[in-house]
């Protein structure tokens, strides 16, 4: 009994870890840094790197981080009292044939044990990391989270991260941007210390783009600033 709930504990770990990417890059990360961050905040390691800006410095990404940490301490305690059980000499009776009981020596039991989780546990990242019915999964579980607003996508994506907060930021101007319908002189991005790089409209980019340009509903704009300044002066919708 222990030895399958260990499994399934593993398995419902692996699942939490890919909610949990999905949950990131919806809110506007790219996908290996969000599987990165995801597993990061579960596992409660390698979450000093310099990306983490990108969690710590958005609300929706530091509730998602926090659930994934508290889930993680819990299931690795269950991991850890369902392993050393499933390894005790004194649970061979686990084994119900009795053509299997009376030729398995009892010493046997806890590596026999060892190998079934070590095979399960193969079988398990394959399946459900690298396969086809990851792919679906992944799918199904980005739709059922995007249908009911578990999390509020962000049409953005920021693509360096720097010293001090700042970097490169690729975000879609949103139906509420207080930069609706300005042109770019009008906004003066100089005032915030932030600088465009480029806008990309129906899939046409500009660089340095002139100070008449109109920055108009679905424009993607390429910005060098501090991040927080560009998510709040571009589109913060997903900030609320």
């Amino acid at each position: 009994m222990n030895l399958l709930l260990f499994l399934f504990v593993i398995g419902v770990s692996f699942i939490t870890v890919r909610i949990g990417a999905i949950a990131f890059q919806l809110t506007g990360l790219p996908w290996p840094l969000a599987t990165f961050q995801a597993l990061s905040c579960f596992t409660g390691t390698g979450f000093t790197t310099r990306e983490s800006e990108l969690v710590t410095s958005n609300p929706q990404r530091r509730k998602i981080a926090s659930v994934l940490i508290i889930l993680g301490h819990a299931g690795f305690v269950t991991l850890i009292a369902t392993f050393a059980n499933s390894l005790r000499t004194d649970l061979a009776t686990i084994y119900k044939i009795p053509f299997v009981n009376s030729i398995v020596p009892v010493h046997l039991v806890p590596w026999i044990n060892l190998a079934i989780i070590i095979l399960g546990v193969y079988i398990i990242y394959r399946v459900v990391i690298n396969s086809k019915l990851a792919v679906e999964l992944t799918n199904i579980l980005r739709a059922h989270i995007i249908k009911n607003e578990i999390i509020k996508t962000v049409s953005f994506e920021e693509l360096v991260i720097a010293t001090g907060g700042y970097g490169v930021s690729r975000i879609e101007v949103c139906k509420d941007s207080p930069i609706l319908n300005k042109n770019l002189k009008e906004i003066d991005f100089s005032r915030i210390n932030i600088l465009v790089l480029a806008v990309e409209r129906g899939g046409e980019i500009t660089p340095n783009p002139p100070l008449d340009t109109v920055v108009v509903l679905g424009d993607s704009l390429v910005c060098f600033g501090k991040l927080g300044d560009i998510r709040k002066n571009i589109c913060a919708e997903g900030d609320k």
